[in-house]
């Protein structure tokens, strides 16, 4: 481990020299703009062939000029929230670049960054500051984000997959064995091997959430992150559950706001809904309605599932979105439940720098709102659609 953090600053020192060496070297072409393409203007000022050495580096690179201004910046850094309007706004970073322009020596500090203005998701990162030249700061962050949550997976996988799979493969057990002794009474066969199907499918809805989870905890969806449209994730989440809806004599409904954008993946959105939705009908009695609404709050989308179903106990409002838990085993039995849906939706809020928050009482239903931060020209979380 120690030779790693050796070589990481000796490459890290080889990369701050050719900086420097870039901006000192080639510090007397800047003032004759006929022989060089014209700096973009947030560029402006900065020592010529930093900006092609940076575009190439994985790190996230953040360069601020004499007045702690941002003149160049990567795309990632208003994205995570690092920048924005033009300034480094996380604390701690601003603290090293006053530290290093006092007295020149390169320093690092490992942070956690929040994803959003809301939630409680964080970026595990690690942070280098260092002169660039007479009067730049160079600030090289790397997302350290996925290397932790794999280790979190290790941890936790296994007991938590081996305690919840002998639950079905037990059944499928005792059932074969059931089937088996029935053999000369086709009605127990027929009855058996009807619970089988049930047992497998739960399995198979299981592993699938299981797989789900697996790739949430293991993977950023800010790093290709596009624009998605609520609107488009709100008619993708209920088209995905209308049959079931449909079977229950379930109405589903939509209202709100119309045209609202965020940032980040719609595949994960429409499954965090879809859930959502698949959640509410589940626990609704037939010929009931289930409703989704989309408003704007702030800075936030805020997308509602809404039930006139039996609604949450109190008691365990706090404990629904952990991972494998059931307010009730029996239904969730039943209905084919894992324990696992608000979790996954409660990981992909999370993942996009938002939350989810629920309000029930028994007996008069649940409602279920997704928090997302808006998709603007510079939203409060500094996403930007410019690099």
């Amino acid at each position: 481990m120690g030779s790693r953090v050796d070589a990481s600053l000796i490459a890290f020192g080889a990369l701050i020299g050719l900086l420097i060496g870039l901006g000192a070297g080639l510090a007397y072409r800047l003032s004759d703009r006929s022989i060089r393409p014209p700096i973009p203007e947030r560029e402006a000022g900065l020592p010529e062939g930093v900006a092609q050495v940076l575009s190439v580096l994985r790190s996230l690179a953040v360069v601020l000029d004499v007045s702690d201004q941002v003149i160049k910046a990567s795309p990632a850094a208003s994205a995570f929230g690092i920048v924005r309007a033009e300034r480094l706004v996380v604390d701690e970073l601003a603290d090293l670049v006053a530290n290093v322009r006092r007295d020149g020596r390169i320093r690092g500090v490992e942070l956690e960054l929040p994803r959003g203005p809301v939630g409680g998701g964080t970026l595990a990162v690690s942070a280098r500051v260092a002169p660039l030249g007479m009067s730049h700061i160079l600030v090289l962050i790397e997302d350290q984000t996925d290397a932790r949550r794999v280790d979190a997976i290790r941890r936790d996988f296994v007991a938590n997959v081996s305690h919840e799979l002998k639950t079905p493969v037990g059944a499928l057990r005792l059932l074969a064995e059931a089937v088996q002794d029935a053999s000369d009474d086709p009605d127990a066969v027929v009855r058996f091997a009807g619970r089988m199907q049930h047992e497998s499918q739960r399995l198979s809805h299981l592993v699938q959430e299981l797989i789900d989870l697996s790739r949430l905890e293991s993977r950023d969806p800010l790093k290709d992150a596009q624009p998605v449209g609520v609107d488009t994730v709100v008619e993708a989440a209920i088209d995905r559950t209308r049959e079931l809806a449909t079977a229950k004599g379930i109405d589903l409904t939509s209202h709100g706001e119309n045209g609202l954008k965020v940032f980040g993946s719609e595949a994960q959105l429409v499954m965090a809904l879809g859930n959502l939705i698949e959640n509410a009908v589940n626990y609704s009695a037939g010929k009931t309605r289930v409703g989704v609404t989309v408003r704007k709050s702030g800075d936030l989308a805020e997308i509602s599932v809404t039930d006139q179903g039996i609604g949450i106990p109190g008691s365990e409002l706090q404990r629904i979105f952990e991972r494998f838990y059931r307010v009730d085993p029996a239904r969730s039995r039943m209905t084919g439940g894992t324990g696992l849906g608000l979790s996954i939706v409660k990981h992909i809020a999370q993942n996009h720098g938002g939350d989810v928050r629920v309000w029930s009482a028994e007996g008069s239903g649940s409602t279920f709102t997704l928090r997302l931060p808006l998709l603007t020209s510079a939203s409060g979380t500094g996403r930007r659609l410019e690099g």
